[in-house]
Parts: structure tokens; sequence; C-alpha cells
């Protein structure tokens, strides 16, 4: 078995899954700490920032781990616009965490349809004409830029619309086809690989959900491992031709 230099981690569903504890992904998280080596939590949630992430994997889950472990859709989104986009306004369809750290680094925020760049994400606030206006800036050829197309999000509540339901909205109305930043495409791999300062080559990404987690991982020709701990399970992989590198029933089977 292959040595790795560096750990890509999905949160739900690996890590934790909803409100329940995986204990054996915990006590990897830990090695992983005692034994200095590099890992960052990868995840399309732009809802919230680096930093309440990891508070709530200290309090929850007592996981010695800092903002500096995290890279969310909304880091992906900050870096692609330094790089693309820099100095151009944006408007942002997103929660209160995703509007200040794109203002924090340093764009302004523009929410008209004059804007040069539509920022869009969950808003389980939005309203008509929140989305009409980002609508509009489209329209008037400002770049579209998606944090995550995931389709739902599961809540006590059951399934609920998630950030690839608004985007369904944007693009019915402007006939645009969004970059999306979130797993499985590529720009949230990159954006972690250059944080780390490793190449794909020498990561293991390691997730439960197939469609993303692990496809992001084939899709950019990097190793993967599928933990049957939260949505795929093996029996979804019969029709599948690209199979994970490797399946674990759980973190305790996988030797650092």
């Amino acid at each position: 078995m292959k040595t790795y230099k560096g750990y890509l981690l999905d949160l739900d569903g690996t890590v934790y899954f909803g409100n329940q504890r995986i204990p054996t992904a915990e006590a990897f998280v830990r090695e992983l700490v005692a034994k200095d080596i590099p890992f960052l939590f990868v995840t399309n949630n732009a809802t919230r920032s680096p930093e309440q992430v990891a508070e709530s994997l200290r309090t929850q889950y007592e996981l010695p781990v800092g903002p500096e472990h995290v890279y969310t859709s909304a880091l992906a989104i900050v870096d692609y616009l330094h790089a693309h986009h820099a100095g151009q306004s944006v408007y942002v369809v997103g929660e209160p965490a995703l509007h200040a750290q794109i203002e924090a680094a340093g764009f302004a925020l523009n929410q008209t349809p004059s804007a040069q760049v539509v920022v869009q994400a969950l808003n389980r606030q939005t309203t008509y004409e929140e989305l009409a206006m980002a609508s509009l800036a489209i329209r008037n050829g400002a770049a579209f830029l998606v944090t995550n197309m995931d389709s739902n999000i599961p809540t006590e509540r059951g399934m609920m619309p998630s950030s690839g339901a608004l985007t369904a909205f944007l693009q019915m109305a402007t006939q645009k086809e969004p970059t999306v930043m979130g797993k499985p495409y590529r720009p949230i791999l990159e954006g972690a690989l250059s944080r780390m300062g490793l190449a794909v080559d020498e990561v293991l990404m390691v997730g439960d959900n197939y469609e993303t987690d692990i496809k992001v991982g084939i899709n950019a020709g990097m190793d993967t491992l599928l933990v049957l701990t939260g949505f795929t399970q093996r029996a979804d992989l019969s029709d599948v031709s690209a199979q994970p590198t490797y399946i674990r029933e759980n973190l305790s089977e996988w030797e650092l």
C-alpha cells in the first residue's frame, strides 16, 4: 500500500454523520495530528467559515484542529476570484459567512445588476428579488461562479433544497452555465493542494460519497479512499466503471 504525504478529508459522512459521531474517524484525525501528517477537511458547505467549522469540530467532536485545517468551497471561490477576477465587483447570493469572506479578501460587494461577478451559494433566506438581480447581472455579462451543485441538504425536517437548486433557477433564468468550485469539480481540489504545497500523486482523497468526494479525485487522477460510513455503499458501486482506489468499512482499517 502506498504511503501518502497528505490527506484530504470530507466531513459529513466521513468524520461525522449528521449529528452522530464516528469514533474511528475521530481517532484517525487525532493520529494525523500526532504524526504531523498534513491534512485538510474539504467541504462543499459555504454557509460556515473555516473558523466556525473548526470550532464545531473542537467542541462537538473534541478534535484538536484549527481553521488552517479547513478548506471550504467559499475559500475556493476566494482563491478563484484572486486568480481570475482580481479587482472586480461581486454580487453574492449566499449567507453571511460567504459575504464576510469575500469582503475580507478585498473584493467590493455590489448587490446590483452592474456587478462584474456573481457568486452563488446556498442562501436559506434568499428572495425572488435577490435571484432576479443576480440573473440580470449574469445577463449583463457578469461571470457566474457557484460554490457547489449539491441538490439537497439533510435536515431534521428531511432533504431540503441546497445550493444546486438555486443554481438551477439562475441557469434557467439566464441560459448560462456556471463555473463550479466544489466537489466533484476541480477548483476546490486545486485550491486545497496549493494550500498544502503537495502534488496530486502525493495526497489521498478520503470520503463517503462517490458522486462528490471520490469523483473529484478520480477526475484529477488522485488516489481515493471510500469509507462506508455515510452515503455510498458497496452495492452502489456495482455498475460504476471507475472504482475508488481503496474501499474500507471505516478509517480504523487504514494504516498511516
